[in-house]
């Protein structure tokens, strides 16, 4: 299903994949919780001593720890995922979309950063998803040819091989487990089935509808999805590099079906896309090191902001769950948010003040102004000033192999399929992705994020971005890789794993699966699962927060490194998720 915009201002997006929820209930006091005590049933993750792939879809992982089994390291393995899940887990994963991927190489203890996200064509301008009038026209954004940008997914997993791969495989040997996948066909069950079957776009373009219904009717379970296109498509990467993605006639065909959607796309704005390594923005937590992902992502920045923030309050005290911990986690949310919509964007573009941004003292000062007892309204937060101490459907899958190498990546198509138009010949489904630009500054996109100039569409730029591909580190040695899905939840899901492990003592499938709590400034509101105890939620009311409570939001894939071996959990708000190793 592609996630429906209900409640306040686009920001209640939710899901009716969850498969339900384990509840750790507070004790509805503040400053009380109830952590997971040991004559509890606990909720335990996979161990793994020598690898481990956590992922979305079962398939995907499978194929992942096989590499590792076969002598790949995490790179090697974490590509071929990335290929997989564009067949198995047409929703989200892709080669139509682009996203963001931290390297950890263990024997360096070197830490990259490739940015593969996608750009906006050379002939995008300024005012392009504008009506007439000077107003947002969200269809042009999401729902047009307009909307879709240069595709980065095959340069990023590309580049990644190529630098960082074992070389025991070629690109070729990585991608041949999604062409099988594709070509033979997959049985539609599970997570497959729910999104294929919830999903109505597709009756609109003859090239998706091919593909993804049955004669004209949704798959029912049991179906074989074939996807014969994709599989050649593949197989001309797997032969010829991305250059055969990037250029010649799967370029031609990306670009038809972008301008005849009423795009603007042109041959050259793909042969010129090239994936970046970028530095990762760092900080620490309680003694941790945190590495995450930089600008054009505003993830890792405002992850560690509102961990400096927190980190001054004790947060084990007042326990998770609890009203107390949920109203200042809240808190420190509003604040990030509000320096988001007023800084981030594109660093080739703007100049972003990351270090005023993640700066302790900066983080003291936000803290300072934080009424422990009381919610403050929207309306009276504004974005800080961090200069004086400057000295939408994604996936993601966490990877660890024996020598601790890791990979986090997370990659998008913004909506649920994306704009659900395939490339015809190609099996590509093509993305939504700049509507995560600010169409206007002070307008929200479909999530409900609040947009600045800094954020503004310009030639070949890159939108900013929520996601937040994590590795954390204890020291000096690898701790915990994770990440999430969600839109602009992803940031404030990534924040809850950490803190659940680090401050809440619960090991990582706990971790990941107590109900979750957001809050993005605007709208003024703060999002809860369903399963959250109902004395916290009148307590947090009586604090002066306006609740929404919805059902499944995003959701994590983790890998921890425990005293037994590597601890893995796949995100239980789904069906068909999976970590494994071996």
């Amino acid at each position: 299903m592609a996630f429906k915009q209900l409640g306040v201002a686009g920001l209640l997006i939710v899901s009716c994949l969850g498969t339900g929820l384990a509840q750790t209930p507070a004790l509805g006091m503040p400053g009380a919780g109830m952590p997971v005590s040991s004559n509890q049933a606990r909720i335990l993750p996979v161990i793994a001593p020598h690898g481990a792939v956590s992922s979305q879809e079962h398939h995907a992982t499978r194929i992942g720890v096989e590499i590792l089994k076969r002598g790949g390291n995490a790179v090697d393995a974490a590509v071929a995922v990335g290929f997989a899940l564009a067949v198995t887990l047409p929703s989200a994963g892709n080669i139509g979309g682009g996203g963001f991927m931290l390297v950890h190489l263990a024997k360096s203890h070197e830490t990259i950063a490739i940015d593969y996200r996608e750009t906006a064509p050379k002939a995008a301008t300024r005012d392009m998803f504008l009506w007439a009038d000077g107003q947002p026209d969200r269809r042009k954004s999401t729902a047009s040819g307009l909307g879709i940008g240069v595709p980065g997914t095959v340069a990023g997993l590309a580049e990644a091989e190529a630098r960082y791969g074992s070389g025991k495989f070629t690109l070729a040997d990585l991608i041949a487990p999604a062409i099988a996948l594709a070509r033979d066909g997959i049985p539609v069950e599970d997570g497959l089935y729910d999104t294929l079957t919830a999903e109505s776009r597709f009756s609109i373009f003859p090239s998706s509808r091919a593909i993804f219904l049955k004669e004209n009717k949704p798959f029912t379970r049991g179906d074989t999805l074939v996807q014969a296109d994709l599989a050649k498509t593949l197989e001309a990467i797997a032969k010829g590099g991305s250059d055969a993605f990037y250029r010649g006639p799967i370029a031609e065909k990306i670009v038809a079906a972008v301008d005849g959607f009423g795009g603007v796309m042109a041959a050259d704005d793909l042969a010129s896309y090239r994936a970046i390594l970028r530095k990762p923005v760092t900080g620490t937590y309680r003694g941790y090191e945190i590495a995450s992902m930089p600008p054009p992502s505003s993830g890792g920045v405002h992850l560690i902001e509102i961990l400096n923030i927190l980190e001054g309050f004790d947060l084990a005290r007042l326990g998770q769950g609890s009203a107390a911990q949920i109203h200042l986690e809240a808190e420190a949310e509003k604040r990030a948010y509000a320096d988001r919509a007023a800084y981030l964007g594109d660093p080739d573009r703007v100049k972003v003040p990351v270090k005023g941004l993640i700066s302790k003292a900066y983080a003291a000062e936000i803290r300072a102004g934080i009424d422990v007892d009381h919610a403050r309204r929207a309306s009276e937060i504004a974005a800080g000033k961090p200069l004086p101490y400057e000295s939408d459907q994604t996936t993601h899958f966490s990877v660890v192999d024996a020598d601790g190498n890791a990979v986090a990546n997370t990659y998008t198509l913004n909506y649920f399929f994306g704009v659900g138009l395939v490339a015809d010949g190609t099996g590509v489904l093509l993305n939504n992705e700049l509507d995560d630009f600010s169409a206007l500054p002070g307008a929200s996109n479909s999530y409900g994020m609040v947009g600045g100039a800094a954020n503004s569409v310009a030639p070949s730029a890159r939108p900013l971005s929520s996601m937040s591909p994590t590795i954390v580190f204890k020291d000096g040695k690898l701790f915990m890789v994770t990440g999430s899905i969600g839109g602009s939840r992803i940031i404030t899901h990534v924040l809850q794993a950490i803190i659940n492990v680090i401050d809440n003592g619960m090991n990582i499938a706990e971790a990941i699966t107590v109900p979750h709590v957001h809050d993005q400034w605007q709208p003024d509101v703060l999002l809860v699962e369903a399963g959250l105890s109902p004395d916290t939620k009148r307590l947090l009311e009586a604090m002066g927060h306006q609740l929404v409570v919805g059902n499944a939001s995003g959701g994590t894939n983790s890998i921890v490194v425990g005293p037994n071996g590597l601890e893995a959990a796949a995100e239980p708000r789904y069906r068909g998720t999976l970590a494994d190793g071996y």
